[in-house]
């Protein structure tokens, strides 16, 4: 069995209407070591979070679909998550409602990036204050034809497995569309090169789903495709 570990990177979700400010407020914190996602509408989240995890959550009160006081009390009856709450809402009955209903911070609008980023490190410290040990990023098991992406299970086609599975057990090596040929079709049936490429875009599309803003395939012009460590 192959594994594929690295250092806890911590993920904020970012639940913001203001598309913009999401976007910028995304930047801030990715540019701060942590990974980031994005959603729009109120109603997105809880099954967002059934699906995956993140160790904090930036909240807007206004929001579409259900607002961010109610979506707070119903994320406490489920989960620990720390939240934060930003809003255009200044008076005191509103931040004291806020952290009434489950919120371990608030912050009004409009304001300062870095003081946001300050307050989710401050946050998150608590949450957290000894550093997590590195997880199991990717884990091969070729006895089964399996590969799991931070827990998950990616459905592989057989093509796709023997391409992923090559490609992590030599990261950084460059590897020809010929070579990748050889390892996927033993047959040395005659077919265009150009089925690598497509096989490439349906392993990036699944490993995007655990990985963000990862991008482990790693295109090298005019050569191949190498697999980067995450």
């Amino acid at each position: 069995m192959v594994e594929v570990t690295t250092a806890v990177q911590p993920h904020v979700l970012i639940v913001e209407d203001e598309i913009k400010l999401a976007e910028v407020l995304a930047d801030y914190l990715q540019h701060a070591g942590y990974q980031t996602h994005c959603l729009h509408r109120g109603d997105e989240v809880l099954p967002w979070l059934a699906r995956y995890d993140t160790q904090l959550v930036v909240l807007d009160l206004m929001l579409p679909g259900i607002d961010g006081m109610a979506l707070c009390q119903q994320l406490r009856t489920q989960s620990n998550v720390p939240v934060l709450m930003a809003t255009a809402r200044v008076e005191e009955q509103d931040r004291l409602a806020g952290l009434e209903s489950g919120a371990d911070d608030y912050v009004c609008k409009p304001y300062s990036m870095r003081e946001m980023v300050a307050r989710v490190k401050a946050i998150l410290r608590r949450a957290s204050p000894v550093a997590a040990a590195p997880v199991v990023a990717l884990q091969v098991d070729a006895s089964k034809m399996s590969v799991r992406a931070r827990g998950q299970l990616l459905e592989l086609t057989p093509v796709e497995f023997r391409m992923l599975n090559h490609l992590i057990s030599h990261p950084e090596v460059v590897f020809s569309r010929d070579e990748l040929l050889d390892v996927i079709y033993d047959d040395y049936r005659l077919v265009s090169t150009r089925t690598v490429d497509s096989h490439i875009k349906n392993l990036r599309k699944k490993l995007a789903a655990c990985f963000d803003q990862d991008e482990l395939i790693r295109s090298v012009y005019g050569v191949g495709y190498k697999f980067e460590l995450p």
